[in-house]
């Protein structure tokens, strides 16, 4: 609920303008407190911070561009959210308001209840995305730093290895005789190469389980036993943080080696979903022991389904970590995840009870990148569901939904035929 302070020595006005302001039936609600003086108004502000402020221009104590000033003073910039209310329609005054910081101007007897509504709530939409934009224009700031820093760096590097070239050069005009022997020496080079490959490859997919069975252990032991060394959380909490550079490494050099191998190397094949949603439970175990997860799973109708292993674990893990993040306050979280046939079509199903989504108000937007519904539950930057959609989609399948806000949420994804 959003919180509007009225600033307006007219009680028939402040009156008016909560009427209007309350017939918005099936719209946002507010909170609204009065103020009848200046004064009064930024002692409120002070105690309220309300998400919008309607602003009379013409106050006993006080003027409202005067005020407006005051209020900015006890804000960060580009946080005030003020719209101006006046008796007569000046378009100077209009101006004067807008460049000091006021969001919108209306005009008394100049208004109906939707229109006073719609300029309170475009106001605060305005004023939030404001704020958000600031948020990440300082990122992105950051990111440019890095990226100029990063520029220095291969700009040196690009030197250092025209230099490199140079001497390389030289030293090939002087081995030129022995092109033969250096003709062997790269063909065993590219078989250290290849074998290489093979090894990280192998590296990067055999040593997560164990990764996993050291991570279960280590939990295991930090909850059941009991050490006497006054160093012993000391070296736990050592161990825990190695054992997070590990798996963080490997999931790292994972990645490296699927980027750079070929895209027809990645193949469907039988997936067990037991094991894939054991690998992933594993992988959310902090996040599900925190919230006190209940996963129910419900596999007979499909235990298997074709699809690119890594890409499965990737639509699986987004879902159910979505689910846990968006938990309801109110109650555990409940996950449920089912496989079934849909025709010749398998559906994977990720039902929860958590805060659900407004599906008319947001359901043309779910899939988009960088949007997010519940802020306030959790950190994240609204690419996971995006990313589920688009490898669903390039494999031919598609996502369905079904939300009810407060009640929670049911993905339904169709993996190709």
């Amino acid at each position: 609920m959003k919180k509007i302070l009225l600033i307006d020595d007219n009680e028939q006005d402040r009156m008016l303008y909560k009427r209007f302001l309350g017939k918005q039936i099936g719209h946002e609600r507010f909170e609204i407190s009065e103020a009848s003086s200046g004064a009064e108004g930024l002692m409120l502000f002070r105690t309220l911070r309300p998400d919008c402020v309607l602003l009379d221009h013409n106050l006993q104590d006080t003027d409202g561009l005067t005020l407006l000033g005051d209020l900015q003073q006890l804000t960060p910039p580009d946080t005030l959210c003020v719209v101006m209310i006046t008796g007569g329609g000046s378009e100077a005054l209009a101006v004067r308001a807008l460049n000091n910081g006021a969001l919108d101007y209306l005009v008394k007897q100049h208004f109906d209840p939707e229109m006073l509504y719609k300029t309170v709530t475009h106001a605060i939409e305005k004023n939030e995305w404001r704020q958000y934009v600031s948020r990440y224009h300082v990122q992105l700031q950051t990111i440019n730093q890095q990226l100029r820093e990063s520029l220095e760096e291969l700009t040196e590097t690009r030197q250092q290895i025209q230099q490199t070239n140079a001497q390389l050069k030289l030293a090939n005009e002087e081995v030129q005789a022995r092109n033969v022997e250096l003709g062997t020496a790269n063909e065993q080079l590219a078989r250290t190469n290849a074998d290489l490959d093979n090894f990280v490859y192998a590296a990067s997919h055999d040593l997560r389980q164990p990764v996993h069975n050291l991570r279960g252990l280590f939990d295991e032991l930090q909850r059941s036993a009991t050490f006497h060394d006054p160093d012993a959380d000391q070296m736990l909490r050592l161990m825990d943080d190695s054992l997070n550079d590990l798996s963080v490494t490997i999931t790292d050099l994972a990645a490296v080696v699927q980027e750079a191998r070929k895209p027809g190397e990645q193949t469907a094949e039988p997936v067990a979903l037991a094991d894939l949603t054991a690998d992933v439970l594993q992988t959310l175990r902090p996040q599900l022991q925190d919230a006190k997860a209940d996963i129910q799973m419900d596999f007979e109708a499909l235990p298997e389904i074709e699809f690119v292993r890594s890409n499965l674990r990737t639509v699986l893990l987004n879902l159910v970590a979505n689910a846990v993040k968006y938990r309801h306050p109110d109650r555990p979280a409940r996950v449920q995840l089912r496989s079934r046939l849909a025709g010749k079509q398998p559906v994977l199903e990720v039902q929860d009870n958590g805060l659900g989504l407004d599906l008319d108000r947001h359901g043309h937007e779910l899939f988009q990148l960088f949007r997010r519904f519940h802020p306030h539950a959790g950190e994240g930057t609204g690419v996971g569901l995006f990313l589920v959609n688009r490898i669903v989609q390039a494999e031919g399948g598609r996502m369905e939904v079904e939300s009810q806000p407060e009640q929670g949420t049911t993905f339904r994804v169709y993996l190709g035929s």
